[in-house]
């Protein structure tokens, strides 16, 4: 998916800097974005995306700074190599276990996920009957 994404940003910036037409091409086509960028559905769709990715990004932090805070405390604590080892391995295993339950917690349906995104246009178009 990443290499399709910048194979098609790629052949755009090269027909943007290549054609002939040069900065008069890129502003017709950058004008023609704005236009389809500031639709209300699409607008709908970016907040929406925005409070999904905010939700995910408050839980798993969270987690992560307790479990760093446990492996450094079992680390400082004074006894053998081995013993220090042993606590910050248990330690790391417990903070890694409390970041993917925050993680799962957000996966699940009651967690916060999104609903499939609606085709632009779709509203009141009564399906075609395949048969």
């Amino acid at each position: 998916m990443k290499g399709k994404i910048g194979l098609v940003i790629g052949l755009g910036a090269g027909y943007v800097l290549g054609s002939r037409a040069g900065r008069e091409r890129y502003e017709q086509i950058r004008t023609q974005w704005m236009k389809v960028w500031n639709l209300d559905p699409v607008q709908e769709q970016v907040s929406r995306v925005q409070d999904f990715a905010k939700s995910q990004a408050a839980a798993v932090p969270g987690a992560v700074w307790t479990g760093a805070v446990k492996v450094v405390k079992a680390v400082s604590k004074s006894g053998t190599p081995g013993e220090k080892l042993d606590g910050a391995i248990d330690a790391t295993k417990d903070a890694a276990e409390k970041v993917a339950d925050a993680k799962e917690s957000h996966d699940s349906p009651s967690g916060g996920t999104m609903a499939p995104a609606k085709p632009v246009g779709s509203e009141g178009v009564a399906p075609k009957n395949k048969g």
